[in-house]
């Protein structure tokens, strides 16, 4: 995965590590994608951004949101990829506000089915992203904002070894009000031995 680009992201991509994979998400995904989303709602919710009253209360259907996704992966502005486990829908984890230029940097954010969670399957995944994003893809910088009550999604920076940058105050309406993030990043010279090679070596060590 080494080999700096001149900035393009190449969709579609697939990847994976062991029994973990990224892949593009399909309109065929719906029925599984629905289901995860239904029984992970209670433990999802306190943690998705949401939009501030008003509001239109229009809601994209999941079709939408696939050909929505494409279509910001084409024109280079977002990574729109779905986690797998095993072979199975398992999440999403996305690489958006994509800036190119001088800055070269983009957001990453993800969620992950409630019965798959605390099986290393979102770290394997952030750390394969931030692999492609750096060495493919010619990114500099990519960061993950995460609310402070969040330990599950806390877990995975401090697991990846993410460096803190501090507290963003009100940074995203989530749940009816303007949360609170503390902001984690990594720049491509963190990390010249590659994100997935740290997360191997940790997970192997006594």
């Amino acid at each position: 995965m080494r080999g700096r680009s001149a900035g393009r992201l190449h969709w579609p991509v697939e990847l994976s590590e062991g029994t973990v994979g990224l892949r593009p998400l399909h309109g065929r995904d719906a029925r599984v994608w629905t289901q995860i989303r239904s029984r992970s709602e209670t433990w999802l919710r306190p943690w998705e951004a949401t939009p501030p009253p008003p509001h239109d209360p229009y809601t994209m259907s999941f079709r939408q949101m696939v050909r929505l996704h494409a279509a910001q992966a084409r024109a280079d502005e977002a990574l729109p990829w779905a986690v797998t486990y095993e072979g199975r829908l398992a999440g999403q984890l996305n690489v958006s506000n994509i800036i190119w230029g001088s800055a070269r940097m983009g957001t990453v954010g993800y969620w992950l089915d409630v019965d798959l969670a605390g099986r290393g399957i979102m770290p394997t995944a952030v750390a394969m992203a931030v692999d492609y994003c750096f060495f493919v893809a010619g990114l500099h910088r990519l960061e993950v904002n995460i609310r402070p009550e969040n330990r599950a999604s806390l877990r995975v920076v401090e697991k990846l070894g993410f460096r803190e940058e501090g507290l963003r105050p009100r940074l995203l309406h989530i749940d009816g009000e303007w949360r609170d993030h503390r902001s984690f990043a990594l720049t491509a010279e963190e990390i010249p031995e590659g994100l997935l090679t740290r997360w191997r070596s940790s997970r192997m060590a006594p």
